[in-house]
């Protein structure tokens, strides 16, 4: 059988929020994209992980939750028609005689594209657990990782362990939806935004909500379905508490998977890129969004959508070596599809 084989300009691996963005960018400027995801829809960790998650720090929405966002940039970029191959990632590079790329995925899918954007986020990740005996016999009984819908604990008692924003995020939001919330972090200090952290000590102190610092879970018990999460403070006391569901939010575990293996220069699990239009160490290979790494580097999503923005104008002069990119603003010029 004979391998599908799929040319582009730009070919972007992750189709989280910034990657999708660059279609857009790219687009303006008449340059066609496809996107690699290992995920089954588009969108990354918006879509997959949090898509009920409030934002706050997207220009022009006060509020917009995770998975709204992920809709209104897929809308945004239906005009210019991207291409995706989802369910599959990108695995092997190869550089072609014509000065092209060549990725294929672990579906077998060849891409070939004169330039490489990669957009992957974290890049491959699995969240940190516990180091609980029993946990494994309770992730489909009561012990989850990741929140995508809070309507499945409503009516519900639920304990969230955990110190940084997303502990207590979704402490503060499932403390209206389900019967009870417990937070437990092992230090007196919260990681969070303190904005988050007034929050939390106002419900408990309210009676909204519990919460337990200097502890920590040391076991889980229940008879098919979780029933008991037990507590352990600083001064060895146990504490019993009740819970249908124990949510341990301790970050996600990053590994950049086969694309350690691309020749790219990296910092840990990121890649190292030149913050004037975010170019890799390897020629006509760009890294953007959380994945990158340079001085002063912010993990946020707008400064994602910069990156791309800057990205793509560097990326029309090794698309079109010899065209002249004339930059105009969109409310002149308008979305043009091709």
């Amino acid at each position: 059988m004979e391998k599908k084989v799929i040319e582009t300009d730009i070919l972007i691996i992750g189709a989280g929020p910034v990657g999708i963005f660059t279609v857009f960018e790219a687009g303006l400027i008449k340059i066609k994209c496809h996107l690699i995801d290992a995920l089954p829809m588009p969108g990354g960790q918006c879509a997959e992980i949090y898509p009920k998650k409030p934002i706050y720090d997207i220009p022009g929405y006060p509020e917009i939750l995770a998975g709204d966002l992920i809709d209104n940039l897929l809308k945004q970029v239906d005009p210019f028609k991207p291409g995706f191959t989802l369910g599959e990632r990108a695995e092997n590079l190869n550089k072609l005689e014509d000065g092209r790329w060549e990725v294929t995925t672990s579906g077998g899918t060849i891409h070939r594209a004169p330039v490489i954007a990669i957009a992957g986020g974290l890049g491959c990740f699995e969240p940190r657990k516990p180091p609980l005996e029993n946990l494994i016999d309770f992730e489909k009984s009561g012990v989850d990782y990741i929140i995508k819908d809070p309507e499945k604990y409503r009516g519900k008692k639920v304990v969230i362990a955990g110190g940084g924003d997303s502990a207590l995020d979704w402490s503060i939001l499932l403390s209206g939806v389900a019967e009870r919330v417990a937070l437990v972090h092992r230090r007196e200090q919260f990681r969070g935004a303190l904005d988050s952290v007034e929050k939390v000590h106002s419900l408990a102190t309210q009676g909204k909500m519990d919460m337990f610092t200097n502890c920590q879970v040391s076991s889980i018990n229940g008879n098919g379905h979780l029933q008991k999460v037990t507590l352990t403070n600083k001064e060895k006391s146990q504490i019993d508490l009740d819970a249908d569901y124990f949510i341990p939010l301790f970050g996600l575990s990053p590994k950049l998977g086969p694309l350690a293996n691309w020749g790219l220069s990296l910092d840990s699990n990121s890649i190292n890129v030149d913050p004037l239009d975010y170019s890799t160490n390897v020629e006509g290979i760009y890294a953007i969004g959380d994945i990158n790494n340079y001085p002063g580097k912010l993990k946020l999503i707008l400064c994602g959508f910069h990156e791309a923005t800057l990205m793509v104008q560097s990326a029309f002069k090794r698309i079109y070596p010899d065209k002249h990119l004339s930059f105009k603003y969109t409310t002149v010029n308008g979305v043009n599809p091709f």
